[in-house]
């Protein structure tokens, strides 16, 4: 019998190698985390600190908002991170609603920390027309800030991306010429925004190079932890969500655990695929959860590092 062309492909998928083994662990990963709220809060963020500081990530990342609390409380968790682990600690900063000033005590408080790298943003506009307004005496864009903390401090700088470009760019040109003016500013490399399929990252990283840009691209990766939600934050970003992606999320609600395995299984296939093309380095959005990043890593070859020596041994 002989089988039909496709068959034979799935066939001969099926019956190669596990697609994960075997894989040298030779990538690099970051993690994302932001500022607990209650006190709750911060044992799950520590308890996931903890968990994912044995794969060595080069950065762990804290995001920031605007209004005196919020920075507080960012500026408390990545000093402590900064203080209490020996995980290089980068916190985010945006423009809103902040003057030069504010900034520059803000980043002179991060220095005194010994935090060394910042996440420099815009940020998202806090009023309800979705339209960002510079403070009178602020910054009027990232790159605009960027190239302020250079002359503060000798900050090392990761600025955001957007391969399905930024919701108010006027064309994917023009977001590509934005970006290449905040890594011209003086910032070192850039995080894209989320995506689910690889092929949006590699045409991304593709249109970039052809644009002049040879900096350093992470692919940002967000597990689907919640369905729900991860559409909301899509609708607000303009990701696309694949369709293939919403069925496999069916009826899964009142299955917390099985969708946890569908999410890591997703997110892991498509790290692979990126890994395939070349992808080396991966930042991982957790929302202050382990579980997921750690599994994924381990898929990847990223192994504790005692653990790696030992195997190596």
């Amino acid at each position: 019998m002989i089988l039909p062309f496709d068959q034979m492909q799935e066939a001969s998928r099926a019956l190669a190698a596990p697609l994960f083994a075997g894989l040298a662990g030779d990538c690099e990963i970051s993690f994302e985390f932001f500022p607990p709220k209650t006190e709750k809060m911060e044992e799950q963020l520590w308890d996931s600190v903890v968990t994912l500081a044995p794969l060595a990530p080069r950065f762990v990342s804290v995001t920031y908002g605007a209004g005196g609390t919020t920075r507080e409380r960012t500026h408390n968790t990545v000093a402590r991170i900064a203080r209490e682990t020996n995980i290089p600690a980068a916190a985010h900063l945006t423009c809103v609603e902040a003057s030069k000033g504010e900034i520059a005590d803000v980043a002179h408080a991060y220095w005194e920390a010994g935090v060394r790298h910042i996440v420099a943003l815009r940020g998202d506009p806090p009023s309800s027309d979705g339209k960002f307004v510079p403070h009178p005496d602020g910054y009027a864009s990232a790159a605009d800030l960027v190239e302020g903390l250079r002359k503060l401090h000798p900050f090392e700088i990761s600025v955001s991306a957007y391969p399905e470009t930024h919701p108010e760019a006027l064309s994917a040109a023009s977001d590509i010429d934005f970006l290449k003016r905040k890594l011209d500013s003086g910032a070192s490399r850039a995080i894209t925004q989320f995506f689910f399929e690889p092929e949006t990252f590699f045409r991304f990283r593709d249109a970039v190079a052809a644009a002049g840009v040879d900096a350093e691209i992470v692919p940002g990766i967000m597990p689907v932890s919640n369905f729900a939600a991860i559409t909301r934050m899509s609708a607000m970003t303009g990701t696309a969500i694949p369709v293939w992606m919403e069925h496999l999320f069916e009826e899964l609600d009142d299955h917390p655990p099985a969708r946890q395995l569908v999410a890591a299984t997703i997110a892991a296939e498509m790290c692979r695929r990126l890994y395939a093309g070349g992808v080396r380095d991966f930042h991982f959005y957790t929302l202050n959860r382990a579980e997921l990043s750690y599994a994924i890593c381990h898929l990847l070859g990223k192994r504790p590092a005692g653990a790696a020596q030992e195997q190596a041994a």
